[in-house]
């Protein structure tokens, strides 16, 4: 992506944040950390909790909520030093190539597609007319105590960080909402050198959810649990909090940075988990220019005019120097426009219009009924994400939640669409009431891993996709954590507490895993000239199918399948396991002398001083994950997957207690607090502590007390 430079320094203002000290003395609020760290916020009002909130997430993880808001503004470039980037423009646009070798994405790619998809304009015009005001206050309490906690550590803030209004705090999830979907990788494939698809394809993703009613229990208790698979640091890394208000505000959960409102969690009454689905949302089009004046489109038979604007991305070089870069930016009336050698093209999704989703957010925290939660998805501005639900009352729900466009069926919304007719512009959505959704299932248990709408429960009860118009997209792909699931709950009529967790972090790969059909495919070729790949071959027909740290089989299986079925969750075919396998030998080979080591001497959790082996594996339900490819050493090193995990439990009278987990602990980035990894040894060991939901208990496990700014 290129831009035009312009040589012109830039000074970024340097915050003063002598105006901000006195925050503290608007907000009545007081924070509680527990002896594990994590903060309990009591505040009189819903904005005395939000501003309590902020405060004590960036005494963890400022850097990262810094990031995040940075983002959302479109000044990502500003975080970091650019210099080497840019040196690496001039000096490929004079053809002498890139002069350093820079990793990580660029953040004037995110600072260019925030402009396109014009996230501040719209929050701009839409602020105070689209948000209501009671959030309106809550975000602007959370700004105000991100304020605070940049006016007492001045030397932690990002130039052009400060100071933060609500807009910001909102903007962010304008922004962030719709790469959950794959907004991002459908425009991504379009900067590819040729138009690689004639089909828009879904990409993978993990988490993890299941809900027991009573009538499924052996002990009568309604269980949840909530296991989002997340990447264990960065912008949408969680952070474990206590909220409550005097004004009905009741919820431990999980928050992201830059977040005012617990994502997923739970409160007395009622809880959720949430796990990413892929609807298809996002629509592309494919413009005809005008022979005559590329500056038009044909649209039902005339020529229009593109909208124009400029993006200003500001590349910091050192210090609060910045160079401003621009480039052009083109609207049609389908939304963003992108040119490229192959194609003119537009791009339509769903929520594009809509700036509320911290309206939606909002109500799902103050939710106190199953009729509450109905109305708080009755929004329509959280585009995606499946819910699966349970309450006091021993309701369990699953909820595959999403904004469709209300599109003509006469069209295969899969492919790119003709832009030039009015007929391929939606302009409405469905109502919510089209959500396939499951209820109160007479099975007493409901499922999500990232899997169809149409596998979530019973299998005589789960929903026909053929009752689903095709143009809604909704994805047909089964995970193997959705197979497992579906396996353990199906077979056990009585489930107590502990088969609950034993399903949880079970880590076996189903006979009818895709893993299970790569082994199965490579024990039946014939290696018998082959050396290397008949021991291989004898390893895998050894393998059990688990992903134990004790396993030996489970490294040389990963290292070979992983590579091949990615791709299919890309919309792609599989690729062929065979040189896979033989490189995974070698690998293991070359690093551990032998082609079966534990998959503990391969599988690595590292923080701090810790270096362990664990089990557990990608699309298992104890999912620990690093990438594709293993390291230098040969090795994977735990980078994602199982974060932040709860279980919820609703006695027979309707008392909520819950446990939970984090893979690390609170201090997400001070290496000096007993908080940085206190929690790993148990997250390791697969135990759990426990959520102290009143204030009493909190206080009989206090590590300090205090209300910030005062």
């Amino acid at each position: 992506m290129a831009f035009v430079i312009f040589l012109r320094p830039t000074l970024v203002p340097v915050f003063n944040g002598t105006t901000f000290l006195k925050n503290g003395e608007r907000y009545d609020v007081r924070i509680l950390r527990d002896t594990w760290g994590v903060p309990h916020v009591y505040g009189k009002t819903d904005a005395d909790v939000a501003f309590g909130l902020a405060y004590a997430h960036a005494e963890d993880d400022f850097a990262t909520i810094q990031q995040s808001l940075m983002t959302s503004r479109g000044r990502l470039a500003l975080v970091d030093v650019q210099t080497p980037r840019f040196v690496n423009a001039l000096t490929s646009a004079v053809g002498l190539g890139a002069w350093f070798d820079v990793a990580g994405a660029d953040p004037a790619v995110t600072d260019y597609l925030v402009q396109l998809l014009k996230v501040r304009k719209r929050i701009d015009e839409g602020y105070e007319r689209e948000i209501s005001a009671a959030t309106r206050a809550v975000l602007q309490a959370y700004a105000d105590g991100l304020n605070l906690y940049a006016a007492e550590h001045p030397d932690q803030v990002v130039s052009g960080f400060t100071p933060v209004e609500g807009r910001d705090v909102a903007a962010g999830f304008v922004f962030f909402t719709p790469l959950f979907f794959g907004l991002e990788r459908h425009i991504r494939d379009l900067f590819e050198p040729t138009r690689r698809y004639e089909v828009s394809m879904g990409e993978s993703a993990g988490s993890n959810a299941m809900a027991v009613a009573p009538t499924r229990a052996a002990d009568g208790v309604t269980r949840l649990l909530i296991n989002s698979h997340q990447p264990y640091t960065g912008p949408l890394a969680w952070y474990e909090t206590r909220l409550k208000s005097d004004e009905g505000w009741d919820m431990a959960g999980g928050v992201f940075p830059g977040s005012p409102f617990i994502l997923h969690g739970f409160g007395p009454t009622l809880g959720w988990a949430n796990t990413v689905n892929t609807p298809d949302l996002t629509d592309i089009y494919i413009l005809t220019l005008n022979p005559d004046n590329p500056n038009q489109y044909k649209f039902d038979g005339a020529w229009r005019d593109f909208e124009r604007g400029e993006a200003e991305v500001q590349l910091r070089l050192f210090g609060p120097i910045a160079i401003r870069v621009t480039r052009e930016l083109l609207w049609s009336v389908h939304g963003p426009v992108l040119v490229r050698p192959h194609g003119t093209y537009a791009i339509r999704y769903a929520t594009h219009d809509k700036i509320n989703q911290v309206d939606e957010y909002f109500a799902l925290n103050k939710a106190r009924s199953w009729a509450d939660f109905e109305a708080a998805l009755g929004i329509q501005a959280i585009p995606s994400q499946n819910y699966t639900y349970a309450d006091a009352t021993g309701r369990v729900a699953y909820i595959y939640n999403a904004v469709f466009p209300r599109r003509d069926p006469a069209y295969d919304w899969q492919k790119y669409l003709p832009g030039d007719t009015s007929r391929t512009l939606w302009t409405s959505y469905l109502r919510f009431d089209a959500t396939p959704k499951i209820v109160s299932p007479a099975s007493g248990f409901v499922y999500n891993a990232n899997n169809t709408p149409f596998a979530a429960t019973a299998a005589a009860e789960n929903l026909k996709a053929e009752d689903f118009s095709p143009t809604l997209g909704i994805e047909t792909r089964e995970t193997n954590r959705c197979l497992r699931l579906a396996e353990q709950l199906s077979a056990d009529t009585s489930i107590t507490r502990e088969d609950f967790r034993t399903i949880k972090f079970d880590k076996i790969y189903s006979q009818r895993s895709m893993m299970a059909g790569v082994v199965k495919d490579l024990l039946a070729q014939d290696f018998r000239n082959d050396e290397l790949m008949s021991k291989a071959q004898a390893v895998l027909r050894d393998y059990d199918m688990t992903t134990e740290a004790e396993s030996r089989g489970a490294a040389l299986a990963i290292m070979t399948a992983l590579p091949a079925v990615v791709p299919v969750f890309e919309g792609k075919p599989r690729a062929d396991p065979v040189p896979l396998l033989r490189k995974a030998a070698e690998t293991l080979m070359t690093h551990f002398g032998r082609l079966d080591p534990t998959w503990g001497e391969v599988n690595r959790f590292r923080r701090g001083t810790i270096d362990e082996g664990v089990g557990g594996g990608p699309d298992t339900l104890r999912d620990i994950e690093s990438g594709v490819e293993p390291g230098p050493d040969g090795k994977f090193e735990a980078r994602k997957g199982d974060t932040l995990v709860y279980f919820v439990e609703w006695d027979a009278q309707g008392k909520v207690s819950a446990q939970s987990i984090h893979q690390f602990g609170s201090a997400t980035l001070d290496v000096s607090s007993p908080h940085y990894a206190d929690q790993a040894t148990l997250y390791l060991r697969e135990e759990m502590k426990p959520v102290w939901l009143e204030e009493a208990d909190v206080r009989q496990h206090l590590e300090r007390a205090y209300r910030p700014g005062r």
